[in-house]
């Protein structure tokens, strides 16, 4: 009996457990920014009176948002991992590869719009907002440029 289960496992192709880099790529990039999303929430909802100004999840979000900023999502980036290649799989558009210099100026802006939302974010809501339109501009731009609608 246990010689026909080890034959059945040893039967099963290794593709079943091969991993695809892409499919990875994309879903941690994803995962990332659902993340960052999730955060973006939060803060946009207190700057624009959506939702009652909480000092204390005010700043753990912008705090969320500063780690995820700092994060290095270059392991994400694989080549052929676009809106391009692979349809509608992921919105990430072809040309942050091919301006490469420009996705990673952009991906800075992000992180020091969200540095400085980090620094205001538990002092009200009127600097919260204030910072709110740096860090949502950082956004905006980089997906008007480097993500499909």
């Amino acid at each position: 009996m246990r010689f026909a289960i080890l034959a059945a496992a040893l039967a099963i192709p290794t593709a079943t457990f091969a991993a695809d880099p892409a499919a990875d790529a994309i879903a941690a990039r994803q995962g990332y920014f659902k993340l960052v999303g999730a955060n973006m929430g939060v803060l946009a909802g207190m700057a624009q009176g959506k939702m009652d100004y909480d000092a204390a999840k005010a700043q753990k979000a912008a705090d969320n948002m500063a780690v995820l900023a700092s994060y290095d999502l270059s392991h994400t980036l694989l080549p052929d991992t676009t809106a391009e290649a692979m349809g509608d799989k992921t919105r990430l558009k072809q040309v942050a590869f091919d301006d490469l210099e420009g996705f990673v100026a952009a991906y800075t802006k992000f992180a020091a719009a969200a540095g400085a939302m980090q620094a205001v974010a538990g002092a009200g809501q009127g600097e919260l907002g204030g910072a709110m339109g740096a860090l949502g501009g950082s956004c905006k731009g980089c997906h008007d440029e480097y993500r499909t609608k």
